[in-house]
């Protein structure tokens, strides 16, 4: 509860962490050190430590910050929603190409303001070595140019449009220019490219995957 009155406004945190466990203790560490890192800003804690810890703090700097301006806004029923806080974590598992661990975060959260913010975040680990593959890792060097192109061909056949400016004209790319993620997926037959709200487009456009066939960049792959 932010205050001590019996109605007033909350934060609710729901925290589902998967984590690596057994198996090679160093490669178990590099995994949960980076998972911590991304979503906790943390590392060297055990998961439970971190996710304790985040809790608390979360908690009470929501505290902190809004109980002041509630105590004004109290009286005022159409604010109320503004202080109605939540955080949202949950995390799965897949197995993606060769050995490749694919971790994936939906994240969803409020925190004042029109709306809440939903992404989903993906990690995606070198089983063996726990390393976090970055798109330097998979591409060859000199990537950019082309699986960009490639993307955004992608992108106009999914706003079914023939133009860059159809597609600023349908919202997509209005502000900014199309680039390879880092947000992606290292499935078995394909990577899939994640574009969470405001990236490409805007918020009510939702979130964008983009699915691209190993066989259509295998000269681009470093393997």
């Amino acid at each position: 509860m932010l205050t001590g009155d019996n109605n007033a406004p909350s934060c609710n945190i729901c925290l589902e962490v998967a984590f690596a466990d057994g198996g090679n203790p160093e490669t178990a560490k590099a995994i949960n050190d980076a998972i911590e890192q991304r979503l906790f800003d943390m590392r060297g804690l055990s998961m439970q430590q971190a996710v304790d810890s985040f809790a608390r703090q979360y908690t009470r700097e929501y505290k902190q910050t809004l109980a002041p301006l509630y105590e004004q806004d109290k009286n005022d029923e159409t604010k109320r929603n503004w202080y109605e806080y939540h955080y949202t974590i949950d995390t799965k598992t897949t197995s993606g190409r060769d050995n490749v661990v694919v971790y994936v975060i939906e994240l969803d959260y409020y925190e004042g303001g029109a709306h809440g913010i939903e992404q989903q975040l993906v990690m995606n680990f070198d089983a063996l070595s726990g390393k976090q593959l970055t798109l330097s890792d998979v591409f060859v060097p000199g990537y950019e140019t082309r699986l960009t192109e490639l993307l955004t061909e992608k992108l106009m056949n999914i706003a079914d449009v023939k133009t860059i400016e159809e597609l600023k004209a349908k919202d997509y790319l209005f502000s900014m220019d199309m680039f390879p993620s880092e947000n992606f997926i290292l499935g078995s037959d394909e990577i899939t490219f994640i574009y969470n709200a405001y990236e490409i487009a805007p918020y009510a456009m939702g979130r964008t995957e983009i699915n691209v066939e190993y066989s259509e960049i295998k000269d681009l792959l470093k393997k």
